[in-house]
């Protein structure tokens, strides 16, 4: 891991959300951090100017405690090579940067620049996509507006505002609805955009590294059951839920992002994983968001950390194998209607 790379935090999320109460929190708190925001969007949601101090024409703001607040002219490769290269040229000081999407953007593609430009991917480690998701709202937005759900589904972190105009069984039953559409984000309820700033940066969401496979919240995203004692992949989580309380409940969404979980016991052959993967990839790339596992490979005493972003994947060598532990893989899909069938069949047939 190069200790050098600046940690940049995506923020996505439903208009009206609260994305720019929680950036302005972010940037005004003190925690003597200097943060660089790159606002993707013009318009309705913009942070106001009373936190800005300089005239707007210039692209590039500095702001009264140090951040730097800039807004995206060209595309966004251009924007962070540029950011990166002022700061090692000393002419900005920032520690990480933020990137603020539109309410109504995917943000695939604003994590992909992280993965397919080497320039980028010199200078900055992406540290997680944050989705902020408005429960007055959410229902009706979840339901009429494919970005509302691809938000979600890309999510590292969920942040629920506004939960308290909602009574708290509406609550539930829209956490219960997200965490079918993404297992492995842990949800949190704020208040007016009010998020502690541990909960909001290094959260190592996004990175492959030996984090990941200590992460309780990944490797315990259970879907409601205990299938341990299975050497089988699971059902899709809501199959058969069991939480009566909200029977009625997910049946009436029928969403298109969905998530399932593959595990076994048995090693991965490598050659065939990778073909497999790789023609999936090409084949339902578009359609898949976020996948991200630990492997056991057959020939390798260490665990291997795969993820992937749409098209694009990548895997890493992780800790070893500690004496006694059970091996095995478990992999996270969350995806756009994803072939379900065909990707655990393919799977299990890469099994040594």
């Amino acid at each position: 891991m190069n200790p050098g790379l600046i940690p940049a935090t995506i923020l996505t999320g439903f208009l009206g959300s609260g994305k720019t109460t929680l950036l302005k929190r972010v940037l005004t708190e003190a925690h003597g951090q200097k943060i660089a925001v790159i606002e993707n969007e013009f318009g309705e949601e913009n942070i106001d100017n009373d936190i800005l101090v300089a005239d707007t024409t210039e692209q590039i703001i500095q702001m009264n405690n140090g951040c730097v607040c800039c807004s995206i002219r060209e595309d966004l490769r251009t924007t962070l090579s540029d950011l990166a290269e002022k700061r090692r040229k000393g002419e900005l000081d920032f520690d990480r940067i933020v990137i603020e999407t539109t309410g109504l953007a995917d943000p695939g593609p604003v994590a992909q620049t992280f993965f397919i430009d080497d320039e980028i991917a010199e200078s900055y480690l992406l540290d997680s996509v944050l989705t902020l998701v408005d429960a007055k709202h959410a229902g009706s937005q979840l339901d009429a507006r494919q970005e509302a759900r691809l938000q979600v589904g890309f999510a590292d972190q969920i942040f629920i505002s506004k939960s308290d105009l909602v009574d708290p069984a509406e609550v539930a039953a829209l956490q219960h609805r997200l965490k079918h559409m993404n297992p492995r984000a842990p949800q949190q309820t704020v208040h007016f955009g009010e998020v502690p700033i541990a909960s909001v940066f290094d959260l190592k969401g996004f990175n492959l590294n030996a984090k990941l496979d200590i992460d309780p919240d990944f490797l315990n995203a259970d879907d409601g059951h205990d299938h341990a004692h299975h050497d089988h992949h699971d059902h899709e989580h809501g199959e058969h839920c069991d939480h009566p309380s909200h029977q009625g409940h997910h049946h009436a969404h029928d969403d298109d992002v969905k998530s399932f979980v593959f595990r076994s016991k048995r090693a991965f052959n490598p050659a065939k994983l990778e073909d497999f993967l790789g023609a999936i990839v090409q084949v339902y790339g578009p359609k898949m968001l976020r996948y991200k596992g630990v492997l056991n490979m057959k020939g390798s005493d260490r665990k291997v950390i795969f993820q992937g972003v749409h098209q694009l994947m990548g895997s890493d060598l992780g800790p070893k194998w500690a004496p006694g532990e059970d091996k095995g893989s478990k992999m996270v899909f969350i995806g756009i209607d994803m072939p379900k069938d065909v990707l655990l069949q393919g799977l299990e047939q890469c099994l040594v």
